[in-house]
């Protein structure tokens, strides 16, 4: 599996990363209340394949439920295109929206059903460790 720096950011440009994601990326459609009212498609990496580039200044967070998952909008355009979930609070969900898709060979969505979150969080626990 090839793995190559891709970039991401918010809309305005005021938040920008890279993250060590593969070249034939998998991303989780999930349906839990935030996910579907935003559109959230989840690329989880582990902390170590991520780098936030310029804006940590223009993040603002956003705790609900547990307080586990660290939800993180631009201050300026209000996008989430990355954040620090509960599923995996040692790593990163990058927003797959929020890159160019022409980083990439090709795509797949899978569903995710993170309505019953409980069941099924553990299937994607091994996504931030770094041999995942």
């Amino acid at each position: 599996m090839t793995t190559v720096w891709k970039t991401g950011g918010c809309h305005c440009g005021a938040v920008k990363w890279e993250a060590d994601v593969s070249d034939d990326v998998v991303a989780d459609e999930c349906n839990c209340s935030m996910c579907s009212m935003v559109g959230y498609y989840h690329v989880i990496v582990p902390a170590s394949h991520f780098r936030l580039l310029m804006g940590e200044d223009h993040l603002t967070e956003y705790l609900f439920n547990t307080g586990v998952a660290r939800h993180l909008f631009c201050k300026q355009c209000g996008v989430k295109s990355f954040y620090v979930p509960r599923s995996n609070p040692d790593g990163y969900s990058l927003n797959l929206r929020c890159m160019k898709e022409d980083q990439f060979t090709s795509i797949q969505i899978r569903p995710f059903d993170g309505q019953n979150w409980e069941a099924n969080a553990s299937k994607l626990a091994h996504l931030s460790k770094d041999d995942a």
